[in-house]
């Protein structure tokens, strides 16, 4: 059985996610112009003479966890093969909406392939859905009794655990730093303030790391209901984890390593042990160190050399849709300490759990 308050939370994770299926396909929002081509001739377009598979899987891949949470969304008295099929309706709308949107954006190109492929995906999941949803979102499962058991109630907690999510995701962008967000220099495209000398670059890496770890650590503390340091390192090991896969899948040849530089290995081993001392800190002072090392970090991204040897040896994948994807974990990097500061600051001015203590919300 699926509670009131599980659908809720898929509801915002299935809204959230689609709202960044939307971004990635219209990535880079800019130059639109009509092709004074018929709109809709692509539906009907022959097998492209050169096919990317790496392309397909990114659409499967990419509306498979669509599908998955638009099921648990649904109410449950709705039936499965209901709610799988407007599941799977609603994936293959918004793809055809994208595409279509594509058509007047120069630098995409609307292909009936990417919505074959993204229906595929929103199907699949669709149907795990049905099969697992009740299992991670009912009231029963595993992701529920955890998030009843750990995170502070109500929407203050199904914000936190998106902008988590949406933290991990910015760990792919394959181009940054261990654990950096906020790079807005990157996206605005301003040059560096600073030259690039080994010993600073490795100094500010490591400042860098050890400020970022702090921020995520303690951000996630605020939206636990205990110190739960057992969640946090697993939340540290999938950004890891995420930036191992990125390195793996989008650097040629494959360099799953490549955050793991001088500076961050340095970082590290100072901020683990930092973060474990700050756990034991008051709420409330842990909740002032969470702002603080977001602004430091953010400040330290913005500020250090760039490095010219980070890319040697290697270049950025030829997928096609890798421009997409990047576009959008760039973007999602670039704007979470943001995001970050300002859902702390809602919570504590409007429900105050870093002054809670042991009271139960």
């Amino acid at each position: 059985m699926v509670s009131a308050s599980s659908t809720s939370l898929a509801r915002k994770l299935a809204l959230a996610y689609a709202l960044l299926i939307a971004y990635a396909c219209l990535h880079p929002l800019t130059g639109w112009r009509a092709s004074g081509l018929p709109v809709f001739d692509y539906l009907f377009a022959p097998w492209p003479k050169y096919f990317i598979r790496a392309d397909l899987v990114f659409n499967v891949a990419g509306y498979l966890p669509f599908g998955f949470v638009l099921v648990a969304a649904l109410p449950s008295r709705w039936g499965a093969a209901r709610r799988a099929g407007i599941a799977i309706l609603c994936g293959g709308l918004l793809s055809f909406g994208l595409e279509t949107a594509q058509n007047f954006l120069p630098a995409r190109v609307a292909s009936n392939i990417d919505i074959g492929g993204n229906l595929l995906g929103a199907a699949l999941g669709a149907l795990l859905g049905v099969r697992w949803g009740a299992r991670v979102f009912a009231s029963h499962g595993l992701l529920l009794r955890w998030r009843a058991r750990a995170v502070i109630r109500g929407h203050s907690g199904d914000a936190g655990l998106i902008l988590l999510g949406l933290w991990l995701l910015g760990q792919l962008n394959v181009t940054d730093l261990l654990f950096a967000t906020g790079d807005l220099r990157s996206l605005l495209g301003i040059p560096p303030p600073l030259n690039f000398y080994p010993a600073r670059f490795i100094a500010f890496d490591s400042a860098l790391t050890v400020s970022s770890l702090l921020a995520v650590g303690l951000f996630a503390r605020c939206m636990l209901r205990d110190s739960a340091a057992g969640s946090i390192l697993i939340l540290l090991l999938l950004g890891v984890g995420a930036k191992t896969l990125a390195g793996a899948t989008f650097f040629d040849p494959a360099q799953p390593l490549s955050w793991l530089t001088p500076g961050a290995a340095r970082g590290l081993m100072i901020g683990l042990p930092v973060l474990a001392l700050t756990l034991l800190l008051p709420r409330i002072v842990q909740h002032a160190l969470a702002g603080t090392s977001l602004l430091v970090a953010t400040a330290l991204v913005n500020l250090i050399p760039e490095n010219p040897y980070l890319m040697l040896g290697h270049r950025l994948s030829s997928y096609s849709n890798f421009l997409s994807f990047h576009g959008l974990t760039q973007l999602v990097d670039s704007l979470w300490p943001f995001l970050a500061l300002a859902y702390l600051s809602a919570l504590g001015l409007w429900r105050g759990e870093h002054l809670a203590g042991e009271r139960r919300l």
